[in-house]
């Protein structure tokens, strides 16, 4: 089963930075900015991390977490969380068990080779738990506003 604008999203627990479980039920009440990134400490991802991190507070403002994920295990989320001084957490997804449900897993090439990878995709889930938006195949200029303004008309229209 894959997630789909207009639906709920099932429930899910990951493994967060400071090695603690979150599940999107626990984020009910909240809007949710869930982005997936190829992998940790690279530099389109650092970018990427580091405009949501520079707008967590407007993202506050208009009532929305922000959630990174990656097939990255937690050591690696952990030193990516630290180094970029990142204020929101990232989960390990080693199993695409999130990645499945939010079908990012995609054929990728790299120097000519195929390979399974993430392609960089953001979820917006309402304070209900319902998929509001989505984008994927996203190219990281310019995408936090986006989301962001997103964020705020959907929290504006509740």
């Amino acid at each position: 089963m894959t997630v789909s604008i207009g639906q709920p999203v099932p429930d899910f627990t990951a493994t967060a930075t400071g090695d603690t479980p979150l599940s999107l039920s626990a984020l009910r009440g909240r809007q949710v900015v869930v982005y997936f990134y190829p992998k940790a400490s690279t530099p389109g991802c650092t970018t990427e991390g580091g405009d949501f991190r520079d707008r967590k507070e407007a993202f506050e403002a208009a009532n929305t977490v922000i959630v990174g994920v990656s097939r990255d295990g937690i050591r690696a989320q952990e030193n990516f969380k630290a180094k970029q001084g990142f204020t929101f957490p990232l989960l390990s997804d080693k199993d695409e068990t999130l990645c499945r449900l939010f079908d990012v897993i995609k054929l990728k090439k790299l120097y000519g080779k195929e390979h399974l990878g993430i392609e960089r995709s953001t979820f917006l889930i309402d304070a209900d738990g319902t998929l509001a938006r989505e984008w994927r195949g996203v190219k990281v200029k310019g995408h936090a506003d986006e989301v962001l303004e997103a964020a705020r008309a959907l929290h504006a229209g509740q």
